[in-house]
């Protein structure tokens, strides 16, 4: 520096700089380090940055004036900047020698200004917006020049006048000139033209966003405001930005993944070749050692190659598509770390500073500052590299799910079947999830260590050996943490099959929650759910002992690790002075050091995890795909339109073939029918004409498009009308004629919306016929040349086939003059088709024309003489009983409590399908028997019933929409989960925690007092005082933290415990009319997601939440504390702290809220189309599925991004704010160093560093909080509906052996289902003698099942009273009065559980009485050749028990309880006739003395009953014996007449 500067210009004074209380910088210094600073800057980062300008070209900007300004003040400054140098050598000439340094900076200022002004066109030509590179580089500018700028004023003060005026002057405008440049570099410049900023119409302002913006995340800002304001849609979102799409990150993985594929075939068939081939000697000109390679060699290479031929790695290939973009986070996180280590030592000068009386005090000024801005780059470097990494994880999600998809659509089904539909699902939901969360946290595997690393060597340096002894703590401590995690996971499995099991069983009472009422069996119920919900709660509170432990673990450690460092620091050598650099800044480092050591075991688990998801899509990606050439699809013989030649297909490479030598030749424009048993392979053959098997052997050719319609109708979750079209165009002429002729005209006429309903997925609210036609129907819309129809037939009823056939498939149908083949059973068609082709055990036995085949008397003929009595029967049979039972009674086909039409809109639809597909078949009825002229009025009439039906149910909206919670939540809804946790519990948790925060604190001021000795040297006395408090303090804070956290869990399981019980006893009390108006689905998620988030989400939240709260709030304890004038700056810290905190939770809520319900339609979509992989095939409709499969990952993609960046935003804000809270700690503390000592300042000031923190994680809880406390809204709800009437009342209890006779009576009884609906029943009056038999009959509607729901009020009356045995029953509690009644009901209902339970769930009686019982109702020997017997397991909803046996174990269960009055409810047609008939003949003898009412639908089974009653309209219409009845030729004799009883 001597050479350059010449001997009168120092290069460093310390006297002058740090020794001084007005400090200044030589001259030397200033010329030299400060001017070139930002010179070797620029010229450094320059070749790399302009490598990335020519790669990244995004359109020109045009000159703007604000870009003319920076050229003009860039030349300005070059001019300055050279005239200094011109003045240099005007000087030299003049005689006056300078040194070098004159010459030498304002040349290089000079180059470098020129080098500024070429970037800033360079990168108005490239497009750049706003450049990072030049605004570090103004602001290094600007920082260096302010050094020069004080000290030029400052000689010039001391001086009288300024003796070199010429560069006074133009350092002046060098300033201004680069403030200039550094206040516009702030701006952004317009977006480049023809960029798709311009056409988007909600362009993301991330891409537009500037230097300073994107830095600190500003650019979200007007997201949140809108969030703030208004609950956030899908509209407001921004779009996805062009890099996150799927259609450039799908590609990215596929291309490499590709390459991989490649890469591992070549290289086996180079071992291949290895292997196989030893080159002769002749062919080679090598040597002979060379070419002849010994055998021995070769045996060598065949083992080496056989273990390891090279797999394709699917971690490759996303190393090679998002790793450089990962590595910039990396990066990121590198510098972050090193960052991290400064704030101690800052604190460490801070702490000497505060020592030395004499040290001038811009020192402890500075130290804030420098304290205050190493934090805030640390926060920034923190969130960007958070930010590379989530966007990473979330590219990585959007490409393998792309890939999952694309490999989906084109796997073999040998594939197929090794990975089930949910597998592949599960594949895309969790392995794809885990590769995201792993990403955000894959650095911390090397930054870890790195980070333990640093710690342990600062501590060394400052505490010596005795450190190893904190270590060692730490590392005792992960095993502990381990373990505790291991059995956490085991309890959660445990856990979830407890939940399952409650949620099946919640499911199974609601579904069959009627029949429980009417027997009175809720109590038995409710314990058994009441005893799953124990075991679900004693595992609960085992891992909250565990995660007790666990917080203990995770606050203690930093306590013990110093305590143990500490004790051992002072008691090896008595040197060894503790004094409060030595203590603050170890703890601070320990600080440090707890979060990689905690992440740590984190990390690797989620690895694990990830290996195992990789190997999975590995291997998923890995499996044989079909070959797309195996069907020729170009030339083929002109006249035949599909051809196969010795064809010879398997499912799968290995399996056995299903096919054998196949020929077939299909004439263009011909219908050819392929038949033959169950299993011969007549589906195997169509799929082997789609290329869906492998052929083996021979040629397959179709000629032109294929329509393909499978066996099993695949359905999309689209309207109707998007089904049939299939991406066609709409064409209306054609799409009607479509309809017409597979015949769903009749149908769109039921449906609620028309041809514009929404199928449910599946096509779940489709019936089987309507399905199949459904799939017909877009076939023959596409308007191909080839179709397949594998049996469209066999869904559909007969005539509906008949109407098919002759419209559609037929000779005179739509399709005529195409080629079509048709694989059917039905044999009436056959003589209609032109070739028929006979299928036996996978090979062609016969092909030729209806009648040849006849002639030949081969296997066809055979299979005709076989099916063709069947198939008679078939048709027959169903029609006409369906019929008779019409005409027996024509309005009642179905009464399914048909008078309840507004409240089962379900089961009316249901009915309502039935009823026409009855009426349907009545009007197009093959059988000639006369009656066809009565059954088309019939039907005719039925319709226009239908019709009318259904308006009134559209008017009045039976269930209402379920309202989603939006805004804030409620401070009630607080209030209430605090009394469910009991307001005493509350206070006391509170009360620990705060004693918790009060032990911390003091163990930290005993710190600062213990190390305040060292100021008095009288360290050595009271050492194991010292030590033994800290020692007592910190345990018992420890111990606290347990009992806290512990109580605090015990209080959220009381709580949880309670909101369940209040909700399933609100539940089983719950009149029967909100069931009928709420779906099911809305309650069981009550029991299941609500009662989740109460069980486990919510009790973390509070837990976190509270611990941050109390740290925060003991931070600014201790520091206002310390500096009382703290606390002025808390208020304005607060508010900007509580604003952002509500700008941050209203949008983030909402923006989690729009992800999660755009995240399903994702595995819906997904699970959909890999059920109709083979559909899609075969229309060639591959690549529209995957572009939808990609909007929808964009779209959920689109409310995810947000997401992220609105974390990262709220982190660099609130962070911000934990730095100014450290900043205003160190200022505090210098300016009043003079009455504190040491110790205090490092507390206060290492207490500070800390809160960043725990502020940024209390926003995040109070947004948790928040969204899981309105579970708790839900649950209360819902315990809140209204009840019914009370089960037992003490003082009305009936007689034990009460009804004695039996007698009913109805005295002007009048009932209505729910408020405002009409009555169902007016003014009844009737008596009923004990043991008449009362037979109930009238029309659908009539109220005939309202009388029964009546005796069992189920129904409360409007009016009138109903008495049985002199008792009214409405004022006896419901179990008294339905336990004395029996009822055997229309729809049988067994819950899954034992036989036994099913017949007897309050164990009142003994296995001889249950046995009796089912002798009595002919079950007895089903049930006794069960190797179970009465403990048969019933399967849920008794599947496994036919329609008729359920029937019997109602029957049983009324015969078991034998009361005096029992009420038939008459099953419909649904039973068959046999088991109607045991159930009468079982009734009439067991129930002789009883009073029975039945309903029924069969008028001959009451013809010998005592009374009839016939209701009309819901009034008594006729009431007497039936032969009076019949005499009198009112409506019952109509009836009679009907059903062909009578004349």
């Amino acid at each position: 520096m001597e050479r350059l500067c010449g001997p009168e210009l120092p290069f460093w004074v310390a006297n002058q700089t740090f020794h001084a209380d007005r400090p200044d910088l030589p001259e030397c210094f200033q010329l030299s380090v400060l001017s070139w600073l930002p010179c070797i800057y620029l010229w450094a980062v320059c070749p790399i940055y302009l490598f990335y300008l020519k790669r990244n070209n995004r359109g020109y900007i045009m000159m703007s004036i604000m870009n003319r300004f920076k050229t003009v003040f860039g030349l300005l400054l070059w001019i300055v900047c050279w005239s200094d140098l011109f003045y240099t050598f005007h000087e030299l000439r003049q005689g006056n020698t300078q040194p070098p340094i004159y010459f030498v900076t304002p040349l290089v200022l000079g180059m470098t200004m020129l080098l500024a002004t070429f970037l800033i066109q360079f990168e108005r030509l490239r497009g750049v917006q706003s450049s990072g590179v030049l605004f570090i580089f103004w602001f290094l500018c600007v920082l260096c020049a302010i050094v020069p700028f004080r000290s030029k004023i400052l000689q010039a003060s001391s001086q009288s006048e300024v003796n070199d005026k010429l560069r006074f002057t133009t350092f002046y405008f060098y300033f201004a000139f680069v403030v200039c440049e550094l206040i516009l570099c702030c701006f952004n410049e317009k977006p480049p033209l023809f960029s798709n900023v311009v056409t988007d119409p909600n362009p993301c302002p991330e891409a537009t966003a500037g230097f300073l913006s994107t830095m600190t995340f500003w650019w979200f800002t007007s997201m949140a405001i809108k969030g703030y304001k208004m609950p956030l849609e899908t509209k407001h979102l921004w779009s996805l930005n062009q890099r996150d799409s799927s259609k450039v990150t799908v590609p990215k993985l596929l291309n490499q993944w590709e390459e991989e594929l490649t890469k591992a075939k070549s290289d086996q068939n180079l071992s291949s070749q290895a292997v196989y081939s030893k080159p002769p000697p002749s062919t080679t000109n090598h040597t002979g050692a060379e070419g002849g390679s010994s055998p021995e060699e070769v045996e060598v290479l065949l083992s080496n190659k056989k273990t390891a031929p090279r797999q394709p790695s699917f971690l490759r290939a996303l190393i090679k598509a998002f790793g450089p973009y990962f590595l910039i986070g990396s990066a990121f996180k590198l510098l972050q770390d090193v960052v991290t280590f400064v704030n101690p030592q800052l604190l460490r000068m801070l702490i000497s500073f505060t020592k030395q009386k004499g040290a001038p005090d811009w020192w402890g000024y500075s130290l804030a500052f420098l304290m205050f801005f190493t934090a805030f780059l640390q926060t920034l470097i923190l969130h960007h590299h958070f930010q590379y990494c989530f966007v990473t994880g979330m590219n990585v999600r959007t490409a393998v799910i792309g890939a999952i998809y694309r490999k989906s659509l084109v796997i073999t089904n040998a594939a197929k079947r090794s990975s089930t539909v949910g597998e592949v699902v599960n594949l895309m939901s969790v392995d794809a999830q885990r590769f995201m969360d792993l990403t955000t946290f894959l650095n911390m595997l090397w930054s870890a260590p790195l980070q333990i690393m640093l710690a342990l060597y600062f501590l060394w340096q400052n505490l010596g050996p005795s450190v190893l002894a904190g270590v060692a703590v730490m590392i005792m401590l992960i095993p502990l943490n381990a373990v505790i995690a291991m059995r956490t996971r085991a309890y959660q499995v445990e856990q979830m099959q407890y939940k399952d099991s409650r949620i099946k069983l919640m499911n199974e009472i609601l579904n069959g929650i009627k029949v429980l009422k009417l027997y009175a069996w809720e109590n038995s119920f409710k314990e058994k759910v009441l005893n799953i919900r124990q075991k679900e709660l004693n595992v609960l509170r085992k891992t909250a002992y565990l995660g007790a432990l666990s917080t203990m673990a995770w606050t203690s450690a930093p306590f013990l690790v110093a305590l143990t460092t500490f004790a051992v620091y002072v008691s090896i050598d008595e040197n060894n002075i503790l004094d409060a650099e030595k203590a603050f800044v170890s703890l601070s480092l320990f600080n440090i050091l707890r979060f990689p050591l905690n992440m740590l075991p984190q990390v690797i688990s989620s690895m694990v995890q990830a290996s195992v998801s990789l190997k999975r899509i590995e291997s998923f990606l890995s499996h044989e795909e079909l070959d797309p050439n195996s069907v020729d699809r170009k030339h083929t013989a002109a006249d035949f339109a599909v051809t196969v030649v010795n064809g010879k297909f398997s499912w799968a490479k290995d399996d056995p073939p299903v096919l054998h030598n196949i020929n077939v030749m299909v004439p263009q424009g011909s219908l050819l029918a392929v038949v033959g048993h169950v299993g011969c392979g007549k589906s195997s053959l169509l799929s082997a004409l789609l290329g869906e098997v492998e052929k083996l052997e021979g040629e397959v050719s179709i000629r032109g498009s294929v329509a393909y319609v499978p066996q099993q109708a695949w359905i999309q979750n689209a309207t109707l009308r998007d089904n049939i079209l299939f991406g066609k165009d709409y064409n209306e002429p054609k799409y009607r004629c479509v309809l017409e002729a597979c015949a769903l005209t009749p149908d769109l006429e039921v449906l609620p919306g028309g041809d514009m309903t929404e199928i449910g997925e599946k096509g779940i609210n489709l019936s089987g016929g309507q399905r199949q036609r459904v799939s017909l129907a877009r076939a023959v819309y596409s308007d191909t040349d080839v179709y397949l129809l594998d049996d469209p037939l066999s869904a559909v009823d007969a005539h509906v086939a008949k109407h098919i056939f002759d419209n559609l498939i037929g000779p005179e149908g739509c399709l005529k003059g195409k080629t079509r083949i048709l694989v059917t059973h039905g044999i009436s068609f056959l003589p209609q088709v032109d070739n028929i082709i006979v299928i036996v055990e996978g090979r062609v036995s016969e092909m030729g024309s209806y009648q040849e085949l006849l002639k030949q008397n081969g296997a066809f003929a055979e299979f005709l003489r076989n099916y063709s009595t069947e198939d008679f029967v078939e048709e027959e049979e169903p029609a006409e009983e369906i019929i008779q039972d019409e005409e027996l009674f024509p309005d009642d086909a179905l009464s399914n409590h048909a008078d309840m039409v507004d409240n089962e809109p379900v089961v009316n639809e249901t009915k309502r399908n039935f009823i026409r597909q009855i009426s349907i078949i009545s009007a197009e009825g093959e059988n000639q028997r006369g009656r066809s002229v009565k059954r088309h009025n019939c039907s005719q009439k039925k319709h226009g019933e239908q019709q009318e039906k259904k308006k009134p149910n559209e008017l009045q909206k039976l269930i209402h929409a379920e309202t989603a919670e939006t805004g804030r939540v409620k401070s009630k809804v607080f209030l209430e989960y605090a009394k469910a946790v009991g307001i005493l519990l509350s206070v006391v948790i509170c009360f620990l925690y705060g004693c918790q925060s009060a032990a911390a604190i003091g163990a930290n001021i005993w710190l600062s007092q213990w190390t305040n000795d060292a100021l008095t040297n009288q360290t050595q006395e009271n050492i194991h005082l010292r030590v033994g408090v800290y020692a007592a303090l910190g345990i018992a804070q420890g111990l606290l933290v347990m009992l806290s956290s512990f109580t605090l869990a015990m209080g959220n399981i009381g709580a949880a415990r309670k909101l369940h019980f209040n909700l399933l006893t609100n539940k089983f009390h719950t009149p029967q009319s909100f069931y009928d108006t709420t779906p099911l689905g809305r309650i069981i998620n009550r029991f299941s997601k609500d009662i989740y988030v109460i069980d486990e989400a919510l009790p973390s939240t509070v837990l976190m939440f509270l611990g941050t709260f109390f740290v925060s709030l003991s931070t600014l304890i201790v520091i206002i504390s310390t500096t009382p004038i703290f606390a002025v700056v808390i208020a304005p810290l607060a508010f900007i702290y509580i604003f952002v905190q509500r700008f941050y939770v209203a949008t983030s809520r909402q923006l989690k809220r729009l992800e999660s319900v755009s995240r399903s339609p994702i595995y819906s979509h997904f699970s959909e189309t890999v059920t109709g992989t083979s559909v899609i095939r075969a229309y060639g409709r591959h690549s529209a599925f995957v572009l939808m499969s990609d909007m929808k990952v964009d779209e959920n993609q689109k409310c995810y991004y947000p997401g992220i960046v609105s974390n990262r935003w709220l982190g660099v804000r609130i962070e911000f704010i934990g730095n100014c809270i450290v900043l205003f700690a160190a200022l505090f503390a210098v300016i009043g160093k003079e009455n504190l000592n040491p110790g205090l300042v490092g507390l206060s000031v290492s207490y500070a560093l800390q809160v960043t923190m725990s502020l940024n994680w209390m926003v995040r809880m109070t947004s948790d909080l928040e969204s899981n406390i309105v579970a708790v809204e839900r649950v209360k709800e819902y315990s809140e509906t209204k009840t019914e009437a009370p089960w037992e009342i003490e003082d009305k209890k009936p007689p034990a052996d009460w009804p004695m006779k039996g007698n009913v009576e109805f005295h002007d009884y009048s009932v209505r289902y729910r408020e405002g609906l009409d009555l169902v029943l007016k003014n009844l009056t009737l008596s009923v003698k004990g043991g008449e038999k009362i037979g109930i009959v009238g029309r659908t509607g009539a109220g005939k099942s309202s009388m029964t729901l009546c005796l069992f009020r189920l129904l409360e009356s409007a009016a009138g009273e109903i008495t049985i045995d002199d008792v009214k029953i409405s004022e006896i509690g419901l179990h008294d009065l339905r336990s004395k009644l029996t009822i055997i009901p229309q729809e049988p209902v067994l819950f899954s559980g034992t036989l036994k339970m099913n017949l007897d769930p309050f164990e009142k009686y003994s296995d001889e009485e249950l046995w009796a019982v089912l002798e009595n109702s002919h079950l007895h020997k089903f049930v006794s050749n069960q190797p179970a017997k009465l403990e048969l397991e019933c399967s849920e909803g008794g599947e496994n028990l036919s329609v008729g046996q359920r029937q019997l174990v109602c029957l049983a269960r009324a015969l078991l309880r034998k009361t005096r009055i029992l009420v038939l409810d008459e099953a419909t047609a649904a039973i068959d006739l046999e088991t109607d008939d045991l159930i009468q003949s079982t009734i009439r003898t067991q129930f002789e003395d009883c009073t029975v009412f039945t309903i029924a639908h069969r008028l001959n089974t009451i013809m010998d009953y005592t009374r009839v009653l016939v209701l009309d309209k819901g009034q008594i219409a006729e009431f007497d014996t039936p032969t009076n009845l019949l005499s009198q030729k009112g409506i019952f004799y109509g009836m009679a007449k009907d059903a062909g009883l009578t004349q």
